[in-house]
């Protein structure tokens, strides 16, 4: 079967969605794509913006299996959708979950669809703050696949574990003289991931691999670390992308990090307003402040921004991608793609002098920067122009 994951909720979901599909995004242990490879036994390609399907190009063919990218996979939900036949959808409320189709089909303007219903329950992210949010539940539903019937390497003595039972650690992953409790959530150790000395983790927490926790580090659940990230002081409900770095002492809760990022020592981010009322963020889909239904909500930052040391954000603080960002006091709330400054005031980020940056990060961590990869970044920075607000 030729499976084919379609974009859904692109908008609310920036700027996590600028520069991949919603499929890429990482929530649990895996990314949704990668969820879904998983319990189909099968790849996937994508639709999504024509301006990243030449990274992420559809795979054609006569009969085809669309699925939802946003909406995590659950056993039953796959049973369901393969026993889907040529012109059904699967759908639940107002969310199609998976439609079969010809390509004849595909292709029309005409929709003749016959809807089949799912009453199950599944994970479905909508909005930035959702990843942190449904990290727990997706994160115990990940480690469930991924650990199901192995088992797991052994951990030195000179660790403190409390529920060992519900720690995996892959091959080659080095732990020494770390503090592990998974007895309120499961703890899963990626390949050739390490946990320094002095750290202390209390799960449910994943770090995938090469991931590295610095020496003293301070892990609350349920926290994410993707791939080649590496991690220090104390983080708390913290969804990271792959290959970004809070190496140093800080704090950041209720957050999510994307890909490429850099945080500068001594960051911390504030995730609880002084008066315990809901946290309003600025919605890039809707130019305006919105709800989140959230009292606990820290920091959106898109891929390849940075900022320097002893930078503080505010509550429900959102930034764009390939943003710069330092100076004393409390950054401002938004801060938009490829900006550069702080709180003395902030200018627009020269385009090609970010991606030289980026380059220069993607080398120090042995990865070629494609042309393909330049080419999405100069895309997002002429989408971005319209919106930007430095003043």
């Amino acid at each position: 079967m030729n499976y084919i994951l379609f974009d859904a909720s692109r908008d609310s979901l920036k700027p996590l969605t600028y520069i991949r599909p919603v499929c890429d995004i990482r929530i649990g242990i895996l990314t949704i794509r990668e969820k879904w490879e998983k319990y189909l036994g099968d790849k996937t390609s994508t639709i999504t913006e024509n301006y990243l399907s030449a990274k992420y190009p559809t795979a054609h063919s006569e009969e085809m299996m669309l699925i939802n990218g946003s909406i995590c996979p659950t056993p039953s939900l796959v049973e369901e959708i393969k026993n889907l036949k040529v012109g059904q959808a699967l759908v639940s409320g107002n969310n199609v979950i998976a439609m079969y189709k010809t390509k004849e089909q595909f292709l029309s303007d005409e929709d003749s669809t016959q809807e089949v219903s799912f009453e199950g329950e599944f994970i479905k992210i909508t909005n930035p703050w959702d990843i942190f949010a449904l990290n727990d539940k997706a994160l115990r539903e990940d480690f469930k696949l991924l650990t199901q019937g192995r088992k797991s390497a052994a951990l030195s003595d000179t660790n403190r574990v409390l529920g060992k039972e519900n720690i995996f650690v892959e091959e080659g992953a080095e732990v020494e003289f770390a503090v592990l409790n998974a007895k309120e959530g499961p703890i899963y150790i990626g390949k050739d991931a390490q946990i320094m000395e002095g750290s202390v983790v209390r799960g449910p927490f994943a770090m995938c691999e090469h991931s590295v926790l610095k020496m003293a580090s301070k892990i609350y659940g349920a926290t994410t670390l993707g791939p080649y990230v590496k991690v220090g002081g104390e983080v708390s409900n913290v969804v990271i992308f792959g290959y970004s770095n809070k190496a140093h002492d800080g704090f950041i809760g209720n957050s999510v990090i994307g890909e490429w990022c850099n945080i500068g020592a001594d960051t911390n981010a504030s995730n609880l307003k002084n008066t315990y009322e809901e946290v309003r963020v600025w919605s890039i889909e809707k130019n305006t402040f919105v709800p989140t239904g959230q009292t606990f909500f820290g920091t959106i930052m898109g891929h390849h921004s940075k900022c320097g040391i002893n930078t503080m954000f505010n509550t429900g603080t959102v930034i764009g991608v390939s943003s710069n960002i330092y100076g004393h006091g409390y950054q401002r709330n938004y801060i938009p793609s490829f900006a550069l400054g702080g709180t003395t005031g902030l200018k627009s980020y020269d385009m090609e002098k970010a991606i030289e940056v980026a380059e220069k990060m993607y080398q120090r961590r042995n990865v070629v920067m494609s042309q393909q990869d330049k080419e999405i970044l100069r895309n997002v920075y002429t989408q971005t122009l319209k919106n930007k607000r430095l003043r």
